[in-house]
């Protein structure tokens, strides 16, 4: 959009929020027309029954009294003189046994409608634009919201934003046309009556605006409580080995439930107040039908209206009528409930990329790999700088080991190369050109990746291979299996490279996982690798294996690597040393280890020797 969207809280933001759901509704103009006709035809309808009893009512008092005002047939017409009485009746009954059979049908058509328009359409386009955003957002953008957060948006928010289409635009435009269509019924059988019996409609008004800014902030808690319940689902979740393995469900279990149990009371509060609200309309709306029985029936007896077609008809539509008032605290809650949906719907989709191309970014295509760090600064969070004016020259093929203590920034250094981040100063320069003037999506082809746990789908073992690379053969899959050392294990499993993994890898040990995502690095053939602590999770036996397969898949390519044991440091040209986000030492494994320093001191402590003071 073409200016940033008003701060969440305020009137204008509501008033954003307002906008973007009707053009929203716009978009599916035809369906909710649709929807608003079908709606309109029920009403009418409802009506032509509700007429046809009154009619009924009216030609039986003008069979039994003779001197009863006489029973008029909608439309000027009326039964030919041969009809008897009971052939009258007959008809009469069909008339409002059809217009209910109608009505039934289209009642069908309409629920359908809604259900294909909210739940086909609707939802389903939502998730996929908020999925679609969130594909495109850079890091800092899941740094800063949590999981159960994003999850509860694609699924309970965008719900919420469908509930405007139907259950409000859709709602409040049926009430108005109703409405309209219900007071000048009433007003054709008699004005008076009808300006009586809407006496109380502003006092009815002004309770629905108050209940409806009364239950915002309800709602908005109410998300955030649901975003918690997910989060700490999806924690403990993850983290039931390490629960049993401690011993603690029922502290497991006593989380969840004060997790749920916060949820529930959130909606017993906006129950609690919905509980006030409806009883209260409902009663307002019986004043009508007093003020109708009251003065009404006294206009009946004085023989100024018919029973039929007048008191009770008049009855009937002022029951409908007061229906359709009373979805107007209906239609107030959902448009509250749509407005705290669509606030966080419409913050992702509004939401900055971060990481973006430059205009008339360059093509990559197979890059040398030269990369130069130029007074580099970089922070996670503004108040902590993580890498401080850092300077290195990598030059093509070689193969750079990044050690250091936790919160050294060995991390937040590789991830600058894939541009998951970009320095808050300084910069990149990748064979010889700014990283950011290169096209993003280029840039990261470039880049092959094996994290220390390294995410695998539940997909067949090929596919996961190939996941860089979907239009792979077989043979050049198998060809990346051979290099990183995964062929042999595969082909003993029973369905080979067709075998289904299950999620994560679970079906694997550590080691094979590690192999997996070493294929598919080489799949990618990229010009630049970085290895994220490989060996960490492996042991020795395994490690063995991995960092053969590593030597072969690093001959030819920019290789990082970052790791804590020296069997796999030593394999890289040059070791740069990182202390609190600054280089503290750059050299050959042989000559650090000689060097007093972090380095020296680990590889004493990693051999168990006491070192030097």
């Amino acid at each position: 959009m073409s200016s940033s969207p008003p701060p969440p809280g305020s009137a204008a933001r509501q008033r954003y929020l307002l906008l973007r759901l009707v053009r929203l509704t716009m978009r599916y103009g035809w369906g909710a027309f649709g929807l608003v006709v079908l709606n309109v035809a029920l009403l009418a309808l409802g009506l032509a029954g509700l007429g046809g009893v009154g009619v009924a009512i009216d030609y039986l008092r003008e069979q039994v009294q003779p001197d009863a005002l006489a029973a008029k047939f909608p439309f000027g017409w009326h039964p030919p003189a041969e009809w008897t009485p009971r052939f009258v009746l007959l008809a009469l009954g069909i008339w409002i046994f059809a217009a209910a059979a109608i009505r039934a049908g289209l009642a069908y058509l309409t629920a359908t409608m809604t259900n294909r328009l909210g739940q086909g359409r609707i939802v389903v386009e939502l998730r996929s634009s908020i999925y679609a955003k969130m594909q495109r957002m850079s890091f800092r953008f899941f740094d800063a919201n949590a999981t159960g957060s994003l999850i509860n948006r694609v699924t309970g928010d965008t719900q919420s934003v469908r509930l405007f289409i139907d259950g409000v635009a859709v709602q409040a435009l049926n009430v108005v046309l109703s409405t309209v269509f219900y007071v000048a019924c009433l007003a054709q059988i008699h004005l008076g009556l009808t300006l009586a019996c809407f006496a109380f409609l502003p006092l009815l008004g002004g309770i629905v605006v108050m209940f409806s800014r009364w239950l915002r902030p309800g709602y908005e808690e109410g998300r955030k409580r649901v975003d918690r319940l997910v989060l700490v689902f999806e924690e403990l979740a993850r983290g039931m080995g390490v629960v049993k393995s401690f011993d603690l469900q029922d502290w497991a279990e006593s989380r969840f439930r004060e997790a749920n149990a916060s949820v529930r009371d959130q909606k017993n509060e906006i129950f609690r107040k919905l509980t006030i609200l409806h009883p209260l309309v409902s009663l307002l709306n019986q004043l009508s039908m007093a003020v109708l029985l009251g003065y009404g029936g006294w206009l009946a007896i004085r023989g100024e209206i018919p029973v039929g077609t007048g008191l009770i008809l008049f009855a009937g539509i002022l029951q409908q009528l007061n229906a359709q008032v009373t979805a107007i605290g209906t239609v107030a809650d959902s448009l509250q409930q749509t407005l705290t949906g669509a606030d966080r719907v419409y913050e992702i989709l509004d939401a900055e990329p971060g990481i973006v191309d430059r205009p008339g970014g360059a093509p990559l295509g197979r890059a040398r790999g030269e990369i130069a760090f130029e007074n580099v600064a970089f922070r996670f969070k503004p108040e902590n700088t993580v890498l401080h004016d850092l300077s290195l020259q990598v030059r093509a093929g070689e193969k750079i080991a990044i050690v250091g203590p936790t919160g050294a920034g060995k991390t937040a250094m590789i991830q600058l190369v894939p541009r998951f981040y970009d320095p808050d100063a300084g910069r990149l320069v990748l064979d010889g050109r700014d990283l950011r003037d290169w096209r993003l999506d280029d840039v990261r082809r470039q880049v092959g990746l094996v994290f220390q746990e390294s995410f695998l789908f539940s997909a067949p073992i090929a596919a996961n291979i190939a996941f860089g690379n979907p239009g792979a053969t077989r043979e050049q899959i198998e060809r990346a299996a051979h290099l990183a050392a995964a062929h042999e294990f595969i082909e003993k499993l029973p369905l080979g490279y067709d075998t289904l993994l299950h999620e994560n890898g679970g079906n694997l040990s550590g080691g094979q996982r590690q192999r997996l995502a070493l294929a598919r690095a080489i799949l990618l053939d990229p010009a630049i690798l970085i290895l994220d602590d490989p060996t960490a999770a492996v042991d020795a036996g395994t490690e063995h294996e991995i960092l053969e397969a590593m030597d072969r898949v690093m001959a030819g390519r920019t290789t990082f690597i970052v790791a804590h044991r020296f069997s796999t440091v030593r394999r890289a040209d040059r070791i740069v040393v990182l202390e609190r986000g600054r280089i503290a030492a750059i050299g050959t494994h042989e000559e650090l280890s000689q060097q007093p320093g972090y380095y020296r001191d680990a590889i004493l402590a990693e051999s168990g020797k006491e070192v030097d003071a």
